[in-house]
């Protein structure tokens, strides 16, 4: 781990680094290229079944009815809700644990099943339905609605430091080069948006969604990740500005409508595409939806791969994403440095992926193949 008097210290070498850039998207839309489309709009509402399977693999050698090594698991359910886009249905179950609880995160609301196995189960097993409906949305940014104010709680609660995503330091820093000469929360949110964008890039080569570790990813000059980093470095930058954000950890469920095979499941078996998207408090408008770690999406993955950010299907994202996104995505919950219950090993940064402990040993749960774990979706008709 990186100490804050390094992170205090890298402030000066990172300053050219935190400089905004030329705006890419500015260039784009003087030149425009060919047609693209992606533009979310709330619609009807679509629901869909997610069936979460573990088969939670013995230790090495010790399978069989030998196996004495007791067993834990830790699946996360839909708990975010949101009446304008995200409505979390039911969950059941099947299973041979000994125990399958409802357990609830006791700051965040973050809900999921615990489940433990006697010992001797040779085979321990769950099989986990969840129901949820959603649709897009967009938030028209062009002038302030009547959003409720947020209360006192939770303002604190999205502008307080996490374990892995501090407000202070480096990240204080650079948050205030990024908004300097900015008034209003969406200018503020807007410049932190663009400076993401245009700062960072994904790195196929980071396991799993990243570890969401935004001050060394910050102090490293290296700002390349995944979801869980680069939203994680948004949410950052924006408290430390005085922005309430938060991330949202859940999983693709469908293809995009607007045709981005990257922006979507391409497969009813989606035990690999978790993502976790951001959302921001702005003043007159409410919680706004953002997602510039799918803009870096795009650029790298988009077929035909490792676009220009100025191609026509990176502008369309990229103009969308502050302020919309698509509905075909699971939210589970929006929690950070979660314990799980019963569990003497360390807590999460997030929970987004199964969890298992057989013989008080954490699982990779970046390796759905070998805890063995699978998760598939399919849409429910009408």
């Amino acid at each position: 781990m990186t100490s804050r008097r390094d992170l205090l210290k890298a402030g000066a070498a990172f300053a050219a680094a935190a400089a905004l850039p030329h705006s890419a998207l500015a260039q784009a839309a003087a030149t425009p290229a060919a047609a693209a489309t992606f533009a979310p709009k709330p619609g009807n509402w679509r629901s869909f079944e997610v069936v979460t399977t573990l088969d939670v693999a013995p230790l090495e050698g010790k399978a069989g009815p030998a196996q004495k090594s007791p067993v834990q698991a830790w699946v996360p359910l839909p708990s975010y809700a949101a009446e304008d886009w995200f409505k979390p249905g039911e969950s059941t179950w099947k299973t041979n644990a000994r125990t399958a609880e409802v357990v609830q995160d006791p700051h965040y609301g973050a809900k999921l099943l615990h489940l433990t196995w006697a010992e001797g189960e040779d085979k321990p097993q769950v099989e986990i339905t969840s129901t949820f409906a959603t649709r897009d949305r967009a938030t028209d940014l062009s002038t302030p609605g009547s959003a409720a104010p947020l209360s006192a709680q939770d303002r604190a609660l999205f502008l307080k430091a996490t374990d892995l995503i501090p407000t202070d330091g480096l990240v204080k820093q650079t948050s205030d080069k990024i908004v300097a000469g900015k008034t209003t929360d969406v200018e503020k949110a807007r410049a932190i948006y663009e400076w993401v964008v245009e700062n960072t890039y994904r790195n196929a080569a980071t396991r799993g969604c990243g570890t969401g570790d935004i001050a060394s990813l910050l102090a490293s000059g290296n700002l390349g990740g995944k979801c869980a980093d680069l939203n994680a470095l948004f949410v950052g930058l924006s408290r430390a500005a005085g922005l309430p954000a938060r991330d949202l950890y859940g999983i693709r469920v469908a293809p995009s409508a607007f045709g981005y095979k990257s922006l979507g499941a391409n497969s009813p078996v989606i035990s690999k595409a978790q993502h976790c998207r951001a959302e921001v408090w702005l003043e007159g408008f409410g919680w706004v939806g953002v997602d510039p770690a799918d803009v870096r999406k795009v650029v790298l993955e988009e077929p035909p791969g490792k676009n220009a950010i100025d191609d026509a299907k990176v502008v369309a994202a990229r103009k969308a994403l502050f302020g919309a996104w698509e509905g075909n995505w699971l939210a589970y919950n929006d929690g950070h440095d979660i314990a799980l219950p019963g569990s003497s090993g360390p807590k999460l940064g997030f929970l987004m992926y199964p969890q298992a402990e057989v013989a008080s040993l954490r699982q990779d749960c970046l390796d759905p193949d070998a805890f063995k774990y699978t998760i598939k979706a399919s849409e429910i008709s009408a």
